[in-house]
């Protein structure tokens, strides 16, 4: 769970895949690369996966309320609510499960 981390201002980056440098509570930086933004309830979310640490090795996915500005910039807001982070969970297991499934309906027609 991602609550602990404390966010500085976000940046992202179009590459081959967009990614987001999140700014911890100890000063340092980790470069994420951004799975998807999804809607659970009435709310955006943006799952990330980290590229490098211990968190990477893990495929330790961090969640995140995610809005945008007036201006197009993104603004990540970590998740308080225990019962909200359940269900932005959710909805992301369901998200993989879902592409699981896609993945391999495609591949028996073919």
């Amino acid at each position: 769970m991602a609550q602990d981390k404390n966010l500085d201002v976000n940046e992202l980056n179009e590459q081959e895949e967009m990614t987001v440098t999140l700014s911890l509570d100890d000063g340092s930086q980790l470069e994420c690369v951004v799975l998807t933004i999804f809607t659970a309830g009435e709310r955006d979310y943006i799952a990330l996966l980290p590229m490098e640490g211990p968190e990477a090795e893990e495929g330790e996915v961090y969640l995140y309320r995610y809005s945008e500005s007036e201006d197009g910039e993104p603004d990540l807001a970590n998740i308080e609510d225990d019962d909200e982070y359940e269900i932005v969970a959710e909805a992301f297991d369901q998200l993989l499960d879902d592409a699981e499934y896609d993945e391999l309906v495609g591949e028996d027609e073919e």
